[in-house]
């Protein structure tokens, strides 16, 4: 059996909408939390967050303050429509931007697959025929305005060798009946819920330990 590790979501978003929304947000950009895991310029900006706090980039943690819109998100109303059409609980909302000659290490996160009770959605904003996204040892090549799940519990890496950058409205989602109705109609249940082996690499360690820290 093939595991399925990505998936293209059939939903197409506006691609001139998504920069408008961009355009609107005038906060400096948050270097991510590891340096350790990547080379280059990966900054973040949270939408969603515990407590709707807007200098907190982290995906997902073991919180009880309630994830909610930063206060970003109050002027981008295609963003927030584009959140609000997943009906799930939404565990974090991120812009995130890989730099011309930067790179994210090749790693594993931990426990952000669907068959963890979450998943983890790309919408592409703008990036360039240069941006490499590996994973698990395929090349999957992402257009803006498109959608889509990605297993990031296999390993995965991204370099950017072009020109511009390569920024992503990246959705992290609990997994429901509404989530299954989706993803089960595009790939079969058991392709889906396969469990990577437990191998953690060096550079995944080191991200695990950069947000333990």
């Amino acid at each position: 059996m093939e595991i399925t590790t990505s998936l293209r979501l059939p939903f197409l978003f506006d691609e001139k909408k998504l920069l408008s929304d961009l355009s609107l947000i005038t906060i400096n950009w948050i270097p991510h939390f590891n340096n350790l895991g990547y080379r280059g310029t990966w900054d973040a900006i949270p939408l969603y967050a515990p407590n709707g706090d807007a200098s907190n980039i982290f995906a997902i943690e073991n919180t009880n303050q309630e994830v909610m819109a930063t206060p970003i998100l109050k002027d981008c109303n295609y963003f927030k429509e584009i959140i609000n059409s997943f009906q799930c609980q939404i565990l974090s909302a991120r812009i995130l931007k890989l730099t011309p000659n930067s790179e994210i290490k090749p790693h594993k996160d931990h426990k952000l697959g669907y068959e963890d009770g979450n998943f983890r959605i790309h919408i592409p904003i703008t990036t360039n025929e240069n941006v490499h996204f590996i994973l698990d040892n395929k090349r999957i090549v992402m257009l803006p305005g498109e959608c889509w799940y990605t297993n990031v519990n296999y390993t995965h890496s991204v370099s950017n060798t072009g020109k511009t950058d390569r920024i992503h409205l990246v959705i992290d989602g609990k997994r429901n009946d509404w989530s299954d109705e989706l993803f089960f109609s595009l790939t079969s249940k058991e392709s889906l819920l396969t469990k990577p082996k437990e191998e953690l690499s060096v550079a995944t360690m080191q991200l695990i330990i950069g947000e333990l820290k």
